[in-house]
């Protein structure tokens, strides 16, 4: 959820967090994308089991950004989790992804490439 609600938080933590000489760069690498990629997986469970509280004020995709994701995700098909990172856009195409009952391993392998390569070059960049 960091992507829509929070954007810019995780990164500013994980440039911060490389400021600090005591810490490995690939620790920073590892969690933080450890931890967006969890973030993702809550969106996909939500899309695959928990779409009936579609409309609550908790739930974290709109309706409307849910059916723009839908469209994106059957025309481009699963490799547009690769963009799952981008902001507006990469929560409600992981809920899609649940949705649409995307296969488990594909989404964690396309999922986790994305994040894994916006981590990289912010360590790679401020590391």
């Amino acid at each position: 959820m960091s992507a829509t609600l929070l954007f810019g938080l995780s990164e500013a933590v994980v440039i911060s967090a490389l400021q600090d000489p005591d810490l490995p760069r690939g620790l920073v690498f590892i969690v933080a994308t450890f931890g967006n990629v969890s973030g993702a997986v809550v969106n996909f469970v939500l899309g695959r089991f928990f779409l009936r509280f579609e409309g609550r004020r908790w739930f974290p995709v709109s309706q409307k950004s849910r059916a723009r994701a839908e469209a994106i995700f059957r025309k481009y098909g699963q490799p547009v989790l690769l963009l799952s990172w981008l902001p507006v856009i990469g929560d409600p195409l992981t809920l899609a992804a649940g949705l649409l009952r995307m296969p488990w391993p594909a989404f964690v392998l396309y999922v986790t490439i994305g994040k894994a390569v916006r981590y990289a070059l912010l360590v790679w960049v401020f590391g």
